[in-house]
């Protein structure tokens, strides 16, 4: 059956063609498997809370009419402002308008937040603009520019609340313009798009703008809330879809509420934060984390923008699923958030997730996978300006940043064929990581690093699961070793100057770009001539100082220029004197990229890569192979073009002076 909706009906109607619904979540009660929802073009201000769920067989579909004319958002348009004093103006706003949620009383906050608690969920836009919240009058009136802003223009449109009574009030500087002629609106909902239960799933969404939630801080052991997403269930399909203006996250693919670890540390502190993810993991398979029931989701050719914690969000929700050819950008610019929760992508346990062929720039960092990124793939992306503007101060509670950031896995995960224009571009204090055909203007970062503590004089190892092959369920828990890596075919570039040369691997900006730091693993064979594999009686206990020690590294067909470093384990790659020329910019809608590198790299070439070059992550015991178990062969580039018996190191299976990127 096919439900219709439009704003613009006379009258509120059945959802038929001729008496369509003037509200979309009135299609969502009743939408049924096989169901179709049409929206026609307009503003939908209203929560839409899909209540049935598809099948696989019978999807339930809502679908813009013309892509991006129907927009719902969860933001109310403010008019009455009066001249409070200079270029500040003041309004208010009953408190019944928000019901059981007020953001303007709800501050920003919770496991993993750093920055200080002084912000609320809610915003105040002005033509589209995310104005900056201030903790007092006197800030709002002074309207300073934020030195810790990515956008220090943007930055001197401010905004404060107090409560009166039963009314927020608002005011805003608004410059030399005056509110009442221009579109100002206010977040005054949670969610546009997400059900309130679990198990709502193989639902599409396709073509909608949506805008301006006033979302919480989504940390992994909590309750992830977003502008939309699917809450804990199977098979959405997310496409064409622009959402923008989250107050914390664009969509949120990830956990549910478990009322018994909800924000454990931030309420009782009594336990380690990181032993609330263990039992995260732990608790979630007995709420239904399986390859059967959660994730499997597709997130395809959708503008994802200006959002202040993350523009994709999840914990667990996101396992097997697939985001490609998507736009993503501006996330976390303010700098008045801060945490260990920030990137344009975010996931924790990206099970057998496919991140590819998307645009990601000027966010914190670009793809940060956190904790069991097993079986991900980030592939034929285009990353750049995932990094602070220089000028610009580290914000309070803010991350570094960097293009790529694998954090505390055993692998296998893959990084290959992406374009890494930013000055950090591969961060793993991980294991079991394989990088592979990329262009990379920056270094690794946190190798050998960022993963244990010492607490009361003693060594506090950071334990984190693996799972069985292409499954949720935990076959154990292990230390993070170091090691166990894989660098082949890339072209490595020293483009940006390096001011401190001898900052090691576990700066946080890592400068010198290169394989040196891979040089304090072992190769195989040192690593292996440690096990006395032949003796009768092999002692256990003599054997700890190899167990817990470095796992091997191997790196091979690698392309240096510009004095980019080698590593001891390179025995195949190619080293050049010459000075190597890049540079990239926008012409007529798209993303270009010039260099010279490929002229002198010249007659180079390095064997191609497979699955059984790469072999297995030592920990799972799992290959670096495709989600259905088949093999890999390196054998597409960056725009999926076809390499030959051999091939270029780098992401392009042709060497030109001229690419277009996107």
């Amino acid at each position: 059956m096919v439900y219709y909706v439009n704003i613009a009906a006379g009258r509120e109607g059945d959802g038929s063609k001729a008496y369509p619904f003037r509200h979309i979540n009135d299609a969502a009660k009743v939408a049924q498997p096989g169901d179709e929802v049409i929206v026609a073009p307009g503003v939908y201000r209203e929560y839409v809370n899909p209540r049935h769920a598809g099948t696989e067989e019978n999807r339930i579909t809502y679908r813009s009419e013309q892509i991006g004319a129907a927009r719902i958002t969860g933001a109310e348009e403010l008019t009455g402002w009066e001249k409070y004093k200079g270029n500040v103006w003041t309004a208010r706003v009953k408190n019944s308008l928000f019901g059981s949620y007020n953001p303007y009383t709800t501050l920003v906050g919770g496991d993993w937040y750093f920055a200080p608690m002084v912000r609320h969920t809610g915003a105040v836009f002005v033509n589209d603009l995310m104005m900056y919240e201030t903790v007092t009058l006197e800030e709002c009136l002074a309207a300073e520019v934020d030195p810790c802003s990515w956008r220090p223009e943007e930055s001197t449109w401010k905004w404060f609340t107090r409560q009166e009574g039963d009314e927020t009030v608002l005011f805003a500087n608004f410059h030399d313009l005056n509110p009442n002629e221009q579109k100002v609106e206010i977040s005054a909902r949670r969610n546009v798009f997400m059900p309130s239960e679990t198990g709502i799933g193989y639902i599409t969404v396709s073509g909608f703008l949506m805008d301006k939630a006033a979302t919480t801080w989504a940390p992994p052991a909590a309750y992830q809330d977003g502008l939309m997403g699917p809450h804990w269930s199977r098979g959405w399909i997310i496409e064409d879809c622009e959402i923008c203006n989250s107050r914390c996250c664009g969509i949120s693919l990830g956990k549910y509420l478990d009322p018994e670890n909800e924000m454990y540390f931030f309420h009782k502190r009594v336990k380690n934060p990181t032993q609330m993810e263990r039992d995260a993991v732990c608790r979630g398979q007995y709420h239904g984390w399986l390859k059967e029931k959660v994730g499997g989701h597709l997130i395809r050719r959708c503008h994802v923008h200006h959002c202040e914690q993350t523009g994709i969000v999840g914990r667990m929700g996101a396992v097997f699923s697939t985001i490609e050819d998507c736009h993503i950008h501006h996330v976390c610019n303010s700098s008045q958030l801060g945490g260990a929760e920030t990137a344009g992508i975010k996931l924790h346990a990206a099970i057998d997730v496919t991140i590819r062929r998307n645009h990601i720039h000027d966010c914190i960092q670009g793809v940060w996978l956190d904790w069991e990124a097993q079986g991900a793939r980030v592939s034929q992306n285009l990353f750049h300006d995932n990094m602070r503007p220089e000028g610009v101060k580290q914000g309070q509670g803010n991350m570094f940043s960097t293009d790529v950031f694998i954090e505390v896995g055993h692998g296998p995960t893959l990084v290959d064929n992406n374009v890494m224009l930013s000055k950090v571009s591969i961060t793993i204090p991980s294991e079991g990581i394989a990088a592979v055909h990329n262009l990379m203007l920056g270094g690794f970062s946190l190798i050998n690093s960022g993963v244990d503590s010492v607490v009361n004089g003693q060594r506090e190892p950071r334990y984190t699961p693996y799972h069985i092959r292409h499954r949720t369920e935990v076959a154990g828990f292990m230390t993070i070793l170091h090691g166990d890596d894989r660098v082949y075919n890339n072209l490595m570039i020293q483009h940006y100057p390096v001011s401190n040369p001898e900052l090691g691997p576990d700066g946080h900006e890592y400068e010198v770009v290169g394989t040196a730091p891979f040089d304090i693993f072992p190769s195989w064979e040192e690593w292996i001539g440690q096990f006395d594999l032949d003796s009768a009686e092999p002692n256990h206990h003599g054997l700890n100082e190899a167990h817990f020690g470095h796992l091997p590294a191997w790196v091979g067909g690698n392309a240096y220029l510009n004095g980019a470093t080698v590593s001891r384990h390179e025995k195949t790659g190619f080293q050049g004197e010459a000075q190597a020329e890049i540079s990239w910019e926008e012409r007529d809608g798209h993303f270009i990229l010039k260099t010279n590198a490929f002229e002198l790299v010249k007659d180079f070439r390095a064997g191609i890569v497979t699955s059984d070059l790469l072999g297995k992550a030592f920990e799972p015991e799992q290959r670096f192979e495709n989600p259905d178990g088949t093999d890999i062969v390196f054998d597409r580039d960056f725009a999926g073009n076809h390499r030959g018996v051999d091939t270029l190191p780098g992401p392009f299976a042709e060497g030109k002076t001229e690419y277009i990127l996107w």
